[in-house]
């Protein structure tokens, strides 16, 4: 049996990441297999056989609907009990992108499982109406998730962000502030003083309160805009030649996760 960890990366029609995201997995210790969603329905795989569940960024079904709108039904209707399975027995998942986007439409972001209830938020279209491309700073929460603390990360870091609907909404403004206080939010988008804002351009899409990283109540379950998986190594970013980007945030997530499964 294997010390590393076996880590599940989901592929779907439209999918993109997937590559990337074994890469960093396989980079911080753990071992990766590409399982395909027509391998798990058909009932080839199975998420019992894995320790970690990671949906990568790209357009899943062409963001038909909306983006994340088709694999996320998919999911919470034939895969819900195991799903729900998965996250019980403790072990983690991690939605990038339009993987966050995914595990909203599911119902394990922000509520830490899928039940019969409308979901409770929404990865909405950005407000300037177009796809944003950039890096930028991201406030790191005192949030109870278990792979991304201010302790390992320190208080703001950098990742590159590629998305058209990133904005995180929910229907009242109080579901806000109760994601606050039970410290499920990891990430906000900052100003260049590291400070959360709803402004663009520092904020890409307008989420209130620059929400841009959100955990289940349990800290297991971590989605996230940003891209992780692009900042594994000093030489990605943008600004390595003038001696930035000398922690590659992406790089900590990944093996922060990793130890976590170790532990299990």
């Amino acid at each position: 049996m294997s010390l590393k960890p076996n880590i599940c990366v989901l592929q779907a029609p439209g999918i993109n990441c997937d590559e990337e995201t074994a890469f960093a997995f396989e980079s911080a210790g753990a071992q990766t297999e590409r399982v395909h969603i027509s391998q798990i329905l058909a009932g080839e795989r199975s998420l019992e056989d894995y320790q970690a569940l990671a949906l990568s960024g790209g357009f899943s079904y062409g963001d038909d609907i909306r983006a994340g709108k088709v694999l996320g039904l998919e999911l919470r209707a034939k895969q819900g009990d195991e799903l729900n399975r998965f996250v019980a027995a403790g072990k983690a998942v991690i939605g990038i992108c339009n993987g966050f986007q995914v595990l909203v439409e599911t119902g394990l972001l922000p509520d830490g499982h899928i039940s019969d209830r409308p979901k409770s938020a929404a990865l909405a279209h950005n407000h300037s109406g177009q796809f944003e491309c950039r890096w930028t700073n991201l406030a790191v929460g005192r949030s109870v998730c278990k792979f991304a603390g201010q302790e390992s990360l320190g208080p703001v870091i950098e990742l590159p962000n590629a998305h058209g609907e990133g904005r995180f909404v929910r229907k009242h403004r109080v579901a806000y502030g109760q994601l606050f206080t039970h410290g499920q939010v990891v990430f906000q988008y900052a100003d260049g003083n590291g400070r959360p804002t709803e402004e663009y351009p520092d904020n890409p899409n307008g989420s209130p309160g620059g929400i841009t990283g959100v955990t289940d109540p349990s800290g297991i379950i971590l989605g996230m805009m940003p891209h992780p998986e692009r900042f594994i190594d000093t030489m990605q970013h943008p600004n390595w030649r003038r001696g930035e980007g000398s922690r590659p945030f992406g790089a900590i997530i990944f093996k922060n996760i990793t130890q976590y499964l170790k532990k299990m």
